[in-house]
């Protein structure tokens, strides 16, 4: 029962644990981040100062509400709700019909530009400030094949055969206002003269006017009128400026603002242009219905007057009573509103269907009227007879009379509407740019952006190594598969630039020895505290030798033999260095001796003992380098003349260390460890692996060697990590054996 909280705290430990360690990653390499974010903030400059800023050119157009048409329209489709007429006239502004005409009228589907030098090319053109009309900028470099600012290529006519369209042509402009068109594959396709016709294999081409440095290149691609035309409607931004307010807003954006201004103005007056002939088209139309229809109702007038006319004097009555003549005007109101529903009807019939709703809405005011009018007609029933025929033949006149008077009226109206020049849109602000303030690009946003950028990709790369990197960075890691740390020694800048100068020179003028040279560094503090692990450690092993190997090359094995050795020769113990390493052993750069005369020497009996050990100037401490490199250093180690040599040295001196070939690489280190009282590995911060250390102990085992324990090298103070020595000034790693 009490278990859970304790699972919960360690978890939640780890977490935290964790965290910190990703956080303490990222502060480790918190000058590389810098730096990449500092690389990428560089470009994202270099970006929005040399991309072309691009410009809005912008326009507004009014949409007023279409006034009530002849047959009254506007009135029927009110009832039905009708969205904004705005969204049709959008459409109508973004329609091929228009945006065609001014593509055919400005010519948008030629497009020419000279060729620019890459990245830096239009940077360097929009800066050139002419001294003259006609100026052109003289070429950088030698490079004449680019504009560097100043150049124009006009066409009064340029028509070219269908598998030219949408290809990219060359223009080289040549001496003496000449000029030469190729294809894309450098085939010339026509050359001549500024201003002269030329027509060629289906090439109709007249230059304007050529204004560039001979040799200077023009891209020109005629593109394909549809192509242009869809081209256009998507960067063409229509849309209405708030909610059915009528003012619709257009939007260009292009590099050229002289040019934007054009085709926008262009549209702006096509469209008001398509308006004003569609309104007069309409006008006209209603003009033709109407002329039919007046000879008929003028003709209904008149025989309406002369019936009532006929009557009055057949019955001398002159007058209706008072009742009649007010059911007289509501059956005259109703029977107008009913003759312009019918003329209506005509119309609609012309244009929509039975079923449209127009239409339907239409069929329903003329059932109501219908109805209200059949309800009058029984009023007139219950009048005297000779008022109801009075009544009758004046409802007639007067009906064919209004209705007259009004299509007289309509006729007069849409006459002058068809001659006009105004419809029901007008252009408010014609198009204009702020050429202070492009659109693009956005200098600080763009800036901003790679900045966050370069710092994602530079915490990704740092988390990335982090996971391939599996390296030990805890002393503790090792100590729980089974295997005593002896020392952890931190990381030494001064070692590192012994290490260079050994690798860029081949060899060492002076000892490179750190113990000597600079024997308060803290590598050298955590070898002495080896000094008095191995002191204690010692004592019950069979003899007096010290092996030190590693899993795997770069683990610092050399270092902390030659400066133990040093370490342990300055407390007064006779030390001997064997450079066992007959591959690859530099012991002998290291002290400042002759590789010549070492143990491969020794082993095949090229010469005596006493002539490989080498003095060093460390005091109480000799040296056997790795002498000549054999072709057989396993079988040599193998041979009784080894054992007899570590017998013989034995029982010269205090501690004989022996460095050898990293263990898992070769079996070196296998036959010097069976002869060995004391085995140790290195294994490096960050570059060993758990499994790396895991397999050589298994090694280590499966030949029966006794491995004693590790030395962690080269520990480096890490914020992720969590032990380190720089908060200290000096390092002390305890050992513990096992009976304490």
């Amino acid at each position: 029962m009490q278990s859970a909280p304790t699972v919960t705290s360690h978890n939640t430990e780890e977490t935290d644990l964790d965290f910190m360690m990703l956080v303490g990653t990222l502060l480790d390499h918190k000058w590389l981040i810098g730096v990449i974010s500092a690389a990428f903030m560089a470009l994202g400059v270099a970006y929005a100062v040399l991309s072309t800023p691009v410009y809005q050119a912008t326009a507004l157009v009014q949409v007023e509400p279409k006034k009530s048409d002849m047959l009254g329209f506007s009135d029927v489709g009110s009832l039905l709700g009708k969205e904004s007429p705005t969204v049709t006239e959008i459409e109508l502004i973004r329609s091929r019909i228009t945006i065609g005409t001014a593509v055919d009228n400005l010519n948008l589907d030629l497009e020419v530009k000279p060729r620019r030098f890459p990245l830096v090319g239009d940077f360097i053109a929009r800066r050139f400030k002419p001294a003259e009309p006609r100026a052109v900028a003289s070429p950088w470099f030698g490079l004449d094949r680019f504009g560097w600012g100043g150049e124009l290529l006009t066409f009064s006519r340029l028509q070219l055969p269908a598998e030219l369209l949408g290809q990219e042509l060359t223009l080289t402009a040549g001496e003496g206002a000449s000029f030469t068109l190729t294809d894309p594959d450098d085939q010339v396709l026509l050359a001549g003269q500024v201003g002269r016709f030329y027509e060629s294999n289906g090439i109709r081409l007249q230059v304007d006017a050529l204004q560039a440095n001979p040799g200077t290149q023009f891209s020109v691609v005629r593109s394909p009128r549809l192509t242009t035309i869809l081209r256009y409607q998507k960067l063409l931004d229509v849309a209405e400026r708030g909610k059915e307010s009528g003012i619709i807003g257009l939007a260009l954006e292009s590099t050229r603002p002289a040019a934007a201004i054009q085709v926008l103005n262009e549209v702006a007056r096509i469209y008001v242009r398509q308006n004003i002939d569609r309104t007069s088209a309409e006008a006209a139309q209603s003009l033709a219905f109407l002329k039919d229809q007046l000879p008929q109702v003028r003709k209904d007038v008149e025989q309406a007057e002369t019936a009532l006319n006929q009557f009055q004097i057949r019955n001398k009555t002159i007058d209706i009573s008072l009742e009649a003549k007010a059911i007289l005007d509501q059956i005259v109101a109703l029977d107008a509103s009913i003759s312009e529903l019918k003329m209506q009807q005509a119309e609609i019939e012309r244009k929509f269907t039975p079923q449209h709703p127009v239409y339907r809405a239409l069929l329903t005011q003329l059932a109501e009227l219908t109805a209200r009018q059949d309800e009058l007609a029984k009023k007139v029933e219950s009048l005297p007879t000779t008022q109801q025929e009075l009544l009758s033949l004046t409802r007639d006149l007067k009906v064919s009379t209004e209705i007259y008077t009004q299509l007289l009226n309509k006729y007069q109206e849409l006459d002058v509407m068809r001659a006009g020049t105004v419809g029901n849109v007008r252009l408010i602000d014609s198009a204009d740019v702020d050429l202070r303030n492009p659109v693009r690009p956005q200098k600080a946003l763009i800036v901003v952006i790679a900045t966050l950028l370069g710092a994602f990709v530079a915490i990704a790369l740092v988390l990335f190594r982090k996971a391939l990197n599996r390296g030990v960075t805890n002393p503790n890691d090792l100590e729980k598969l089974g295997l005593p740390v002896y020392a952890a020694i931190p990381f030494s800048a001064i070692q590192k630039d012994f290490d260079q100068t050994l690798l860029r020179t081949r060899k060492a003028d002076a000892p490179q020895l750190l113990a000597v040279s600079n024997p308060t560094d803290l590598a050298i503090e955590g070898l002495r505290s080896l000094r008095t692990s191995l002191h204690f450690a010692m004592l019950e092993a069979g003899n007096n030798r010290l092996m030190i190997s590693g899993p795997s090359p770069q683990v610092g094995k050399t270092f902390v033999s030659a400066n133990l050795a040093a370490v342990v020769a300055h407390s007064g113990q006779r030390v001997l260095l064997v450079d066992v390493d007959m591959r690859k052993g530099y012991l002998h750069k290291v002290f400042g001796v002759t590789a010549e005369h070492g143990l491969s020497d020794v082993l095949a009996r090229r010469c005596e003992l006493s002539t490989a050990i080498h003095p060093t100037a460390v005091e109480n401490l000799h040296l056997i380098s790795r002498g000549q490199i054999p072709p057989n250093p396993s079988e040599l180690l193998m041979h009784a003349n080894f054992t007899a040599f570590l017998e013989q040295v034995s029982g010269l001196y205090d501690l004989v260390i022996l460095d050898t070939p990293p263990f898992l690489a070769v079996t070196d280190a296998t036959i010097v460890g069976r002869q060995s009282g004391t085995n140790l590995i290195v294994a490096r911060f960050e570059l060993n692996s758990v499994r790396e250390v895991e397999l050589t102990m298994r090694r280590y085992q499966q030949n029966g060697i006794e491995l004693k324990g590790a030395i962690f090298n080269g520990i480096e103070k890490r914020s992720s990590a969590k032990y380190g020595y720089g908060a200290y000034s000096y390092y002390h790693y305890e050992y513990k054996s096992d009976s304490v």
